[in-house]
């Protein structure tokens, strides 16, 4: 036997462990299917935030070691170390920052697709699931409103698919680093981080940002807009880009999309709308009344895991005109000339920033099979009538000063009890209401003043969840207001 041969049968049998048998899958799936049913089955009782002390520090205490665990025992570790502490974004309370989903058909796809490994990068590697993904990228683009030619691809998130669009952007304006200090893009300050963010990682970060003035709902002015394009173009800048927000994660406001992809088409600048947050409302009537526009824009994110409920991880990025984007991310290797003999669809690694990637078009896919994209609509458009239901129920809570009407899903409010500071006051009480845990609600800033915000986009929340919300802000006030007449 040679040494090659005995080192070989050695090492196999014990390489063979990482393939279980069926009774010992079964044992493992039977146990993790008890917990998330004891987990799904506690949400309507389980607070939204749990404030623990060791915020899942004990997990530390497991390292990784040579020897195997049970499984059991590592759910253990899970539920207590990781699944107890902190925000429970499955919870119908998340009413925090912009919530994501997480339904259950979705995590049945992504075991689906962890099972089988299916390759959902080049087409001739995963023919079928690259057929899928770019199957859920043309009914985002249909429901943009985008021509046959357009293109996309499904990212881990609203990031990277800005990131995306932005340099596409870039490229099909011409924009060279010799051009970046005179080129020219427009924004508000309700921005996301990530537009900002994705400009300096595109090589853009020494370009001229002009933040467009905002009217009193926090929408962009496109009359503005238009007088800073001209200035800027006289002064010898190149005015290339414009982003526009469809529900900004502040505010919920909704900038005129119809009017800046107007005014973007008569100076010839790349239109890009950022609807991550935003963008699935335009499947309900309602929300078509106030995103509307959005087939003028260059590019779109939308993101899934957002107002479609999905699971984190999943943003789409569309282009209108899909061989831009191809030209900003196509690429090929010697390696993968056997790839190349079959096109019959364009493939994501040609479309996005990534070669590897998740198979995350069968989260997408199932879900909207499942149940059917009726009961989608429904859905958002109950979240955007409950965050008009908030709004309206606001004034019977004591010393509130309420927000603008919302665009969408985002309620902004702040209490204002006489004698105290406001700041102070409402700072404290988004920490009472934390600590309190029944409902998980965030803050923000306001040119200078702290607001509380309520969002209704989780699909587990339901009329029952807002009463609740007002419930536990009317007992917080009312306590924090006495804490600060006894001092």
């Amino acid at each position: 036997m040679t040494e090659s041969l005995a080192k070989i049968e050695a090492l196999e049998p014990i390489a063979r462990q990482l393939e279980p048998g069926p009774d010992l899958r079964l044992e493992y799936l039977s146990q993790v299917n008890q917990r998330t049913e004891e987990f799904l089955e506690a949400i309507p009782h389980t607070k939204a935030y749990n404030w623990l002390e060791d915020k899942g520090a004990g997990l530390l205490n497991h390292p990784f070691a040579e020897e195997p665990n049970n499984i059991e025992q590592l759910l253990d570790w899970y539920d207590r170390h990781v699944n107890q502490p902190g925000l429970n974004p499955a919870s119908g309370g998340h009413l925090a920052y912009i919530p994501g989903g997480g339904l259950y058909a979705s995590a049945l796809g992504d075991f689906i697709a962890a099972v089988t490994n299916r390759y959902a990068g080049v087409f001739f590697g995963g023919p079928g699931a690259v057929r899928m993904e770019n199957m859920c990228v043309r009914w985002c683009a249909d429901l943009i409103g985008y021509p046959e030619g357009a293109a996309g691809a499904l990212h881990s998130g609203g990031s990277i698919a800005n990131l995306s669009c932005i340099v596409t952007a870039r490229d099909a304006q011409g924009i060279k680093s010799v051009d970046v200090p005179r080129a020219v893009i427009y924004l508000t300050e309700q921005v996301h981080h990530c537009v900002t963010k994705a400009l300096r990682i595109a090589g853009l970060g020494e370009s001229h940002v002009q933040f467009v003035p905002v009217d009193d709902q926090f929408r962009m002015d496109p009359d503005a807009l238009a007088t800073l394009i001209r200035a800027d173009k006289a002064a010898g800048r190149k005015p290339f880009l414009v982003v526009a927000s469809a529900g900004t994660t502040d505010t919920g406001a909704v900038d005129p999309i119809d009017e800046m992809g107007r005014i973007c088409e008569e100076e010839d600048l790349w239109f890009h709308v950022d609807a991550a947050y935003g963008g699935f409302f335009i499947l309900c009537e309602e929300g078509r009344k106030v995103i509307h526009g959005m087939e003028r824009a260059n590019s779109v994110v939308m993101d899934p895991h957002k107002s479609l409920f999905l699971p984190y991880g999943i943003g789409v990025a569309v282009v209108r005109d899909g061989q831009a984007l191809a030209q900003s991310h196509q690429y090929t290797a010697n390696y993968l000339q056997d790839a190349l003999q079959l096109t019959d669809e364009a493939s994501p690694a040609d479309l996005s920033p990534e070669l590897t990637k998740h198979f995350r078009g069968l989260r997408m896919w199932l879900p909207l099979q499942l149940h059917g994209v009726g009961v989608f609509r429904v859905a958002v458009e109950e979240k955007l009538w409950l965050a008009r239901y908030f709004w309206e129920k606001l004034p019977e809570l004591p010393h509130i000063d309420r927000g603008p009407f919302p665009d969408l899903s985002v309620v902004l409010y702040r209490f204002t009890p006489p004698g105290i500071d406001a700041n102070d006051f409402n700072n404290q009480l988004i920490n009472r209401c934390q600590h309190d845990g029944r409902v998980f609600l965030s803050s923000t800033r306001i040119n200078g003043d702290t607001y509380l915000r309520m969002v209704s986009l989780a699909f587990r929340t339901h009329r029952d969840t807002i009463e609740l919300c007002l419930q536990m802000l009317r007992e917080n006030v009312e306590a924090l207001v006495e804490e600060f007449a006894a001092k």
